[in-house]
């Protein structure tokens, strides 16, 4: 497949005129010819300067930018702001915190060319630079025994692929067949994914086409964040029970048995070292694993407050929401909304 085809990369922005300039580096940084791209910036409100920001890299960069801004509406309808005003025959989604690898756009085309993809998506990570918090935070979000054999990670995935759009693509007939994206606040690209899967689009996972994922800075902003995660799948249920599978509920299941076994360990007057093998010593040995993968010994003990941070949040919020909508029958919930980057 020729590189002469249109690219537009959209990436919605709220507030982050911090990391955007790590963006517009890794788009120059690209190993492929940048004539026939166009970032789109698709402001959602800000007013920390982003404007300013964008224009002044315009200056600096051989590639196109284009910014654009609406009232505060949230990122799906920042992202179908960019979509109207894209004019790529292949439309590429990153976040706004996010860097793309220097051949993020290299893999995806060569995908393309054999492929003919409707869709695609690739797997986030790392770089050296990150904090030891956000570097702990990517292992818990990339492990197979955490959460990276459903979000993309691996080709031997646990459950279905939905690409997300911290690093996706869609060709232009594809957003043309199903438009843009939901109104919901969390979980609108999985939605948008399930949406191309019922058209029988071909989905690519391309392991190669690597973004770098900043993430959150502060374990609170990790909770909500995982949080609203949890309510998002259930909401996704009552969308459509196919975006509901098992591997959904473990979270949720593994709160609730950590309880159960609590309560029958002090019925049986069992000791704190019991509980401690029980409980700790499967947590210690998952966080060394985590740290030895990555060769960052020094995210050790962030991995054992992270890791049951994750599990923990996503349950509660995944628990709380299944009983407000499947058992009371009640109206979307969203989880945490006033100040959710705080």
């Amino acid at each position: 497949m020729s590189l002469n085809l249109k690219i537009s990369i959209i990436t919605p922005t709220f507030n982050r005129s911090d990391e955007l300039g790590f963006l517009f580096q890794s788009i120059e940084k690209q190993n492929t010819n940048l004539n026939n791209i166009e970032l789109i910036i698709s402001d959602d409100g800000s007013v920390d300067g982003t404007e300013e920001l964008v224009n002044s890299w315009k200056k600096k960069v051989t590639y196109k930018i284009k910014y654009i801004t609406q009232k505060n509406k949230g990122p799906g309808a920042a992202r179908n702001h960019g979509l109207e005003n894209s004019k790529g025959d292949l439309i590429f989604f990153i976040d706004s915190d996010c860097e793309a690898h220097p051949d993020w756009i290299k893999y995806i085309l060569a995908d393309f060319k054999i492929n003919k993809f409707g869709a695609c998506g690739g797997p986030d990570g790392a770089k050296d630079d990150f904090t030891y918090l956000q570097k702990a935070i990517d292992y818990s979000m990339t492990s197979m025994f955490t959460t990276g054999g459903i979000r993309g990670h691996s080709e031997k995935m646990i459950s279905r692929f939905f690409p997300r759009t911290h690093n996706m693509g869609i060709t232009r007939q594809v957003y043309e067949e199903i438009g843009g994206f939901g109104d919901l606040r969390h979980g609108q690209d999985i939605e948008f994914s399930n949406r191309i899967r019922k058209t029988g689009a071909r989905i690519s996972f391309i392991k190669k086409a690597l973004v770098f994922h900043r993430r959150r800075t502060t374990l609170k902003q990790f909770f909500k964040q995982v949080f609203n995660w949890g309510v998002a799948r259930v909401n996704l249920g009552k969308i459509d029970s196919g975006m509901l599978e098992f591997v959904h509920f473990l979270p949720t299941l593994s709160i609730i048995l950590s309880i159960l076994l609590l309560t029958i360990l002090k019925l049986l007057n069992l000791s704190v070292i019991n509980i401690f093998f029980i409980f700790i010593i499967p947590l210690i040995f998952l966080s060394f694993l985590g740290a030895y993968s990555k060769k960052e010994f020094r995210i050790f003990p962030f991995l054992i407050i992270i890791i049951p941070t994750q599990i923990f949040g996503y349950g509660l919020g995944f628990l709380q929401a299944f009983i407000r909508r499947f058992i009371f029958n009640q109206k979307e919930m969203i989880g945490f909304n006033k100040n959710y980057y705080k």
